[in-house]
């Protein structure tokens, strides 16, 4: 069913979110990313993986979660916590939706220095190929009080679905608890700010 649809008929929303666990930078060890399930708001399930620190396997990684997983046929949509994972693992957005055949959806808490993100970019020697995938995941759209990049649904509709989403404050639950839960898995404690 189509999420203007679930929308419409007030149907639970089961959604996916994956935000990284806390790294060190320049350790070249593997980053830790939390999915986590929701129907709705409310916690449904779980997967944990890794990506290379600022490597090009943050689109595969995801879709090796998910893809032959319980929680695929179940979900209407994926919420990643920004276009990049463990640094500049930078999220292929188009093809991960045309992978896993739902939207894909990289959500931000405030709009992205552009200028400072492409100066940070050049220093790699793919820097082209980096900046090529964030040119393919599409315009910034501004629905206060969110700002997202979408593959696979229309901006207006993914905006009403955040909303309905978000408990309080302007993070998806299913984000919010990645970022709670991939916190305390690695330091013990659940970060204050999500």
């Amino acid at each position: 069913m189509k999420l203007a649809d679930l929308l419409r008929l007030d149907r639970t929303i089961k959604v996916i979110g994956f935000d990284d666990a806390p790294f060190s930078r320049g350790s070249g060890t593997p980053v830790s990313i939390a999915g986590i399930v929701c129907g709705g708001t409310r916690f449904d399930g779980m997967v944990w993986g890794k990506v290379s620190p600022d490597g090009l396997d943050a689109t595969a990684a995801i879709c090796q979660l998910l893809i032959g997983g319980k929680f695929l046929p179940q979900l209407h949509l994926v919420l990643l916590d920004g276009i990049a994972f463990g640094g500049f693992n930078i999220v292929d957005l188009p093809e991960l939706a045309s992978r896993l055949q739902i939207p894909c959806v990289a959500v931000m808490r405030r709009p992205p220095d552009l200028a400072a993100v492409e100066k940070a970019i050049r220093y790699f020697p793919d820097a082209e190929y980096r900046l090529e995938l964030l040119r393919r995941a599409g315009k910034i759209h501004v629905f206060e009080p969110f700002f997202f990049q979408v593959c696979g649904e229309d901006p207006e509709v993914i905006a009403a679905v955040l909303r309905r989403l978000t408990d309080n404050g302007k993070v998806p639950e299913a984000l919010r608890l990645a970022h709670l839960i991939g916190a305390a898995v690695i330091t013990g404690v659940s970060s204050s700010s999500a």
